[in-house]
This record gives structure tokens, sequence and C-alpha cells, in this order.
């Protein structure tokens, strides 16, 4: 062990060859859950499929194929990544000690930091081993009781989420956005085109509660909102979920922006209802009215997809026994007054830098509760 000098401060004893060691094990164990031999056989199967001379006359096919190859060999990538990291780590902290270099020590420890960051990310993404998980997400955020503030509430829920994923690179695509009177968003809903999206933001669903001095009361009392978040999967082309013409009812209207502020001359905004579920699919993004009724039949069979699955599952919990929900009507607290803190209720994990966790610092809150999940799963199956 040796003591090391980093950033101008003394740092604590870093025994390299245990923490090395460490890295190697959580590696390996990684790699087992991910089952790397699986993963190549898929990516040279689906290249071959991808090599086909007639692979684009399919498109739809076609954009399914190259994705998940894309997405599968982005996996072995970054397995390989740190691999090579860990080893990379290993030479520099021995040339560092042969040769007494304090400023390779002080770079060995940064990088061993970031080597466990990087390892406990993707530890985090072994867990996510649901039907969908692997699926790109659509994220729909409504305001709940709490007139403006919720309105207001809503609008930083989607400011919140779409710089996180500014913040990971992740690609977004803002669907529908239906603005309030006064300020902020009736409802809003946006993909997240990224793998493992679903699973990751999946979460994140359930009541949001915001309690702070309202900016819009004149008399500075203090308010409680709420906003409800919704995570779906993306549906692919090769999901079978038909939905016959007779159970859609098709409206069409002028998109609206702030204010209500009409921003189209023609009806182009397309409102989808299911009549046998009641569930309702707005876009009014697009340009053409044929687009964003193209853009609402896919949130809608994805929303049916869903709702399958969670049939499926009532069933087989109904088989299994009572098994208590574990999602309670309320899942996070946004407190910026009398006191500044961000708590889950379901894990207890709690920050108190408030901003932070609205400019989009999430990823705490979405291990915890991925970890909290696959908890509760584990429970249930034994």
């Amino acid at each position: 062990m040796q003591r090391i000098a980093y950033a101008g401060m003394i740092m604590a004893e870093i025994d390299f060859p245990a923490e090395i060691r460490a890295l190697r094990a959580t590696y390996s164990s990684i790699e087992n859950v991910t089952d790397v031999d699986a993963l190549k056989a898929e990516i040279a199967e689906l290249s071959e499929q991808a090599g086909a001379p007639d692979l684009w006359d399919d498109p739809a096919s076609a954009q399914v194929i190259t994705s998940r190859l894309s997405h599968r060999q982005s996996e072995v990538e970054r397995l390989s990544r740190l691999d090579s990291r860990i080893d990379d780590l290993e030479v520099l902290v021995e040339l560092g000690q042969d040769e007494g270099d304090e400023d390779s020590m002080a770079e060995a420890a940064k990088e061993l930091s970031s080597i466990r960051k990087a390892l406990a990310e993707l530890e985090i993404t072994t867990l996510l081993s649901g039907e969908y998980d692997e699926r790109e997400a659509v994220v729909t955020i409504r305001a709940g009781a709490g007139g403006v503030d919720a309105a207001d509430f809503a609008e930083m829920l989607m400011r919140m989420y779409l710089r996180w994923a500014e913040r990971h690179g992740y690609p977004t695509t803002v669907m529908d956005t239906s603005y309030a009177e006064e300020a902020g968003l009736k409802s809003a809903t946006f993909e997240v085109k990224a793998p493992y999206a679903f699973g990751t933001l999946s979460v994140e669903a359930g009541t949001h509660r915001l309690v702070r001095i309202s900016p819009f009361d004149n008399q500075g009392r203090r308010q409680t909102s709420f906003a409800a978040v919704e995570v779906i999967p993306l549906i692919e082309q090769t999901d079978s979920i038909e939905i016959p013409d007779n159970e859609i009812r098709v409206d069409v209207f002028r998109s609206s922006g702030p204010g209500g502020q009409s921003v189209n001359t023609t009806d182009s905004a397309v409102r989808l209802t299911h009549i046998p579920t009641g569930i309702v699919v707005s876009m009014q993004n697009e340009k053409s009215q044929l687009q964003n009724r193209a853009a609402a039949m896919r949130v809608l069979q994805s929303r049916l997809l869903l709702v399958k699955k969670e049939q499926q599952d009532a069933e087989k919990k109904a088989l299994a026994g009572d098994v208590k929900a574990s999602w309670g009507d309320q899942m996070r607290s946004y407190v910026l007054n009398p006191y500044q803190m961000v708590k889950d209720l379901r894990t207890e994990h709690e920050v108190g830098n408030t901003s932070a966790v609205l400019d989009g610092e999430i990823d705490d809150f979405i291990d915890a509760g991925i970890r909290w999940r696959t908890g509760n799963r584990n429970a249930a199956a034994n």
C-alpha cells in the first residue's frame, strides 16, 4: 500500500492489488450473467441476416435487425473495453510503484474510481431481465391534483428526464405536448431511443409529489401538487398487436401551443381512442396528419402491449396466491420548502441537492429503484 498525493490533497491509503482483484471479480460476475458466448452467437446470426441482399425489401424488419445487431455489438464492446481498462490500470499501478511516480499513482486512483462506476452501471444493466426491459421507452407525464402548480411540476419532470437522457447521450423525440392555460403542461409524451431505456426508466413510473412555496400564489403559501409518470416499451414490428378498425375512434384537430394558441392552420393533430379500454393517445408534433396518426398508433399499440402483459402477470399472480402490490400511490417526494430534499418512498434513497435532481441527476434513484424491484421480484418468486 502506498500513500499518494492527488489534486493537492493527501488521499487515504489504497490497496491497489486488492482493489484490482475486486474489479476483476465484479467483472467476471457480470460477464457470466451477460453470457458473452450467447451474445456473440446472436451477433453472428444477426450479421448474416443484415448481410442479406434483400434485407431492405422489408424496411421495418431491416430496422429491427440492424438495431438489435447494433445493441448487441455495443454490449460486447462495452464489456471488452472494461476488461482492457482493468488490464491497463494494473500496468499503470506497477509502473507507478516501480518508479515512485506520484502522478501515475494519482492517475491510477482516478481511473480506479471511474472503472468502479462503469462496472456499477453495467451491473445494474444485468438486473434488467424483464420481457421488454431492453426496449426503447415511451414516457408520458400528466399533471395531477394541484392546479397550475401541478402543470408546472409536470413540465419540471419532463425537463428532468430530458436532461437525464441528454447527460447519457440518449436521443429523445417529443411526440406530443398539451400545454396548460396559465403555465406548464397538462401532459407530454416523448421517446427515449436507447437500449434498455424501458427497463431503466420503468422504475420511474408512478405518482410524484412536489411540496414548495407556490410561485403562482399571491400570498406565498406552501402548495402540494402531483404528477403521474407512465413508462411503456416501444412497440416493435415483430410484436403481434392487431387492433380492428372498429375499435378505434379517430379525431383530428389543430395543434396548439402555450396558452392554447393555434400553431397550425390545418387539422394535422390526431387523437386515437381505443374504445374497449378507453385508452387515448394524442399526437401533434409532426407536420402531417398521416405522420401523427402513425406515431399515435405506435404508442397505442405499445400501451396495449403493456396492458396485455399486465393481464398475463395478474393471472400468474392469481395462480401463485396473494402477493401484495409493491407500488404505492406516491413513489417519490420533491420537497423544496421548508427544507430541501428528494426522497424515494420505496427505496428510502434521498438527496438534499434538489436542484441537481431536477436538472437530471437521477441515476442514484434509478439504480436504487432497479435493485429494489429486483429484490421484490426475487422475494415473490421464492
